[in-house]
């Protein structure tokens, strides 16, 4: 039976429904997702957030936008053709005898120095610094802001690739098994048994890391989590009436693959997903806080915990990039319950 969502126009079965009601039901999980979504997407946003230029710059009556483009200081009446630094105080008196400007809650980016700290960096929480600055003058809060985007932008784009990976090894040795399903383990049991985590800080070690080269090095172990379950479930269902008619009308063998074997495969498939963002997070958070992640000066929640075991005297790195990790992880872990709990068939059929 096929029903109308009523809100978005979209034709859902029976099943989806009750999947969907399912998952709403693990009210820990449906909460989860729904602060998930707005802390993710309200860092998306970091540079509205926490930013060392304003939002809005109004200067004889001309509207200038300097978070979003780079503007001379001759603009606003200064001396040098550099990008103007609107916390310099002789620009921002300029600015204001002949305008205004918007900055937002936060008036340091990731990288910004404060030079005018009262004591010794690292500072503590103050209404200036939020939640205090690391041992080189920088905004904790804004560096927070900006590693959690990063950490979740590295997460999901590492868990899309490993997925597309993982899956397409699956299927091909599920369906056709023999002698490529029996090469294939071979190879699977090999690789997996590197030492992955000294393997990347060896090839990190050779040169300097970046977002996408930490990407296809990590994509490179990565992609066997999901294969052992997408191969059961095509070795499963191979050999189905329904598959052996496809094959007998002459339907092509990718087809067959991805058109009806393939959805079946995804219903383990989608319950793992957020444990694999859990564990992409983690392992880069590791990395950068052996020294072996994103570039010196990137902000990374890894990098904060560092700075929270080296300077133990300033207690607020540490709690802040533990207390953000403990919640950005448990919150994965109940929407993975949730989405666990929507397609368990035992449920379905209640």
């Amino acid at each position: 039976m096929v029903f109308q969502d009523k809100f978005l126009g979209i034709a859902i079965t029976q099943v989806t429904r009750r999947r969907i009601e399912n998952f709403k039901a693990n009210r820990r999980g449906f909460f989860s997702l729904w602060l998930f979504l707005i802390l993710f997407i309200a860092s998306l946003g970091a540079e509205l957030i926490a930013n060392d230029k304003p939002l809005v710059v109004h200067f004889d009556n001309g509207f200038y936008f300097p978070a979003f483009k780079s503007y001379p200081e001759t603009v606003f009446g200064g001396e040098f053709k550099t990008e103007a630094d609107y916390r310099d105080p002789f620009l921002d008196d300029l600015i204001n005898d002949n305008g205004w400007m918007i900055w937002p809650p936060i008036h340091f980016s990731y990288d910004t120095i404060n030079y005018d700290l009262p004591v010794p960096s690292p500072a503590p929480p103050s209404s200036e610094n939020w939640l205090g600055t690391d041992d080189q003058g920088r905004d904790v809060a804004a560096r927070l802001i900006y590693g959690f985007r990063i950490s979740i932008l590295f997460g999901l784009t590492l868990t899309i690739f490993s997925s597309i990976v993982g899956i397409a090894a699956g299927a091909i040795q599920g369906y056709f098994g023999g002698l490529t399903d029996l090469l294939f383990q071979r190879f699977i049991e090999i690789w997996s048994g590197l030492p992955v985590l000294f393997l990347l800080i060896i090839l990190a070690s050779i040169t300097e890391p970046n977002f996408w080269w930490l990407l296809g090095l990590m994509l490179l172990f990565n992609w066997m989590t999901l294969e052992g379950v997408v191969r059961a479930e095509f070795l499963r269902a191979r050999n189905f009436e329904y598959v052996r008619a496809a094959r007998a009308l002459g339907v092509s063998t990718p087809t067959i693959m991805f058109r009806h074997l393939l959805p079946n495969a995804m219903v383990s498939t989608l319950t793992f997903l957020p444990f694999i963002l859990s564990s992409s997070i983690t392992t880069l958070t590791s990395l950068d806080f052996l020294g072996f992640g994103l570039p010196p000066g990137s902000a990374s929640l890894g990098e904060m915990l560092a700075q929270g075991k080296t300077n133990l005297h300033a207690p607020w790195l540490g709690i802040t990039a533990f207390a953000t990790l403990a919640v950005m992880l448990s919150l994965l872990v109940f929407i993975g319950e949730a989405v666990r709990d929507a397609f368990d068939p035992r449920k379905l059929m209640r």
